[in-house]
């Protein structure tokens, strides 16, 4: 949507197809009714801290039919503000699946057109493990529209999806258990921030069981476990992996390389192997985040009709997961540090939040930077605590820039404020 509006905006004549509704991935079943949920989820928490400051309204009732039906009107409403900045911007669209049938070919219901430029973002798509039952089970896009709240719901897998719906589940009275088959969460994250989180989602309830992966799925939701152990469920959920969305596109055909996983393989300029197919977002299994979908796709139109070829930076890309508690990485991970960087220096604090000193929460807030020891410049910043995010974005911002420690040291505080430790760490803890 971004790489169209921009394209046309710059003179292009834009079409795009699209079978579903607008807003992809994120819109319709990804960031923003997770987001939605999440806070739903995080609302028991919040309650029980009030009482903490003196406030009592009675025992807590939860709604499931009132969060999804709100739910479902706010993404109705982002899907028609989509649709509308497309045909505000002079894009036309062809409500019909698309099939690449040459390198400037797309059939579209039925229909051929020629085009300069073929543009593939066709995202990614949930996958199951290859077991026995796998059937019974659900992905994340059937759990945002659950008829009813299960009582006992089984999460699989550790990723950034797995935790994040184990941390719904839970907070909205579920008994919830997340079984991984790793040794620990977060792969691909600072390598202490799985375990930290895992344990503080154990602090609220969640049972964590690491080493477990399913073996089978019988009806009745009957779940045996590769070490022999078995339990019911009244829901299992896999968050196992996404493969991208290039099965039945025509891209064989028309000579566009693909990877073993499926994924679009592009150069610096979402260029293809074919000159004219050009693919963004998920789709190149790249970093697969909405805001670097959306910057490739500026990007691209840039390229293509702005006169100004402008490569994909995925340097330093902030994220964040939006558990409970939420976490946030920006920069290097300490091992990725170490592997690239002669020398290394960490600094990290671990500390109760000065909200939770009221009541009985032992939650515990997580904050890390990782510094390149010859050049003093911050090239990890990472945090495990209530709005991560919104504090990781600004400090991104820092790392992005290239600050050094000395001036991070240099940035006076907010306080009382969990933020301002970013700016107060002082000791060497590695």
């Amino acid at each position: 949507m971004r790489a169209s509006r921009v394209a046309a905006a710059l003179g292009a004549r834009v079409g795009i197809a699209e079978p579903a509704k607008f807003g992809g991935t994120c819109v319709n079943v990804g960031c923003i009714p997770k987001k939605l949920f999440a806070y739903a989820a995080h609302f028991r928490d919040q309650l029980k801290e009030a009482a903490d400051f003196g406030w009592g309204a009675g025992e807590p009732r939860f709604d499931w039919p009132t969060l999804l039906r709100n739910k479902d009107r706010e993404i109705a409403r982002l899907n028609g503000v989509y649709e509308r900045v497309l045909l505000d911007a002079g894009v036309k669209i062809h409500r019909a699946r698309a099939e690449v049938r040459g390198p400037n070919e797309v059939e579209v219901g039925g229909e051929l057109f020629s085009a300069r430029h073929v543009l593939v973002a066709t995202g990614s798509w949930p996958q199951k493990p290859e077991i026995p039952g796998a059937e019974l089970g659900i992905t994340s896009n059937e759990a945002f529209f659950l008829e009813k709240l299960p009582r006992r719901a089984l999460v699989v897998g550790g990723g950034y999806i797995a935790l994040e719906f184990a941390s719904i589940f839970n907070g909205l009275g579920v008994a919830t258990t997340l079984a991984y088959r790793g040794a620990r969460l977060l792969r691909g994250f600072d390598a202490e921030l799985g375990p930290r989180l895992g344990e503080e989602m154990a602090k609220k309830g969640v049972a964590i069981r690491l080493n477990t992966d399913p073996a089978k799925l019988e009806p009745g939701l009957k779940v045996s476990f590769e070490d022999g152990s078995k339990a019911e469920f009244d829901l299992v959920m896999f968050a196992t992996g996404r493969k991208p969305n290039t099965r039945g596109l025509g891209l064989e055909a028309a000579r566009v390389k693909l990877a073993p996983d499926g994924a679009v393989v592009v150069d610096d300029y979402s260029k293809s192997s074919v000159d004219s197919i050009h693919a963004i977002g998920d789709v190149t299994s790249r970093i697969n985040l909405t805001p670097v979908a959306t910057h490739e796709g500026m990007a691209l139109a840039k390229t293509l009709f702005g006169g100004e070829p402008t490569p994909v930076d995925h340097a330093s890309v902030p994220t964040a997961i939006f558990a409970n508690p939420n976490v946030a990485s920006v920069g290097l991970s300490e091992e990725k540090a170490r592997e690239k960087f002669s020398s290394v220096e960490v600094y990290k604090t671990s500390f109760r939040a000065l909200k939770h000193t009221m009541g009985s929460s032992e939650e515990k807030i997580f904050m890390k930077l990782v510094v390149d020891g010859k050049t003093q410049r911050v090239v990890g910043a990472h945090m495990i605590g209530p709005e991560a995010g919104e504090i990781i974005q600004g400090i991104a911002i820092a790392v992005k820039l290239g600050a050094t420690k000395a001036q991070f040291d240099a940035t006076i505080g907010i306080h009382p404020t969990a933020a301002e430790e970013f700016v107060t760490l002082r000791e060497r803890a590695g």
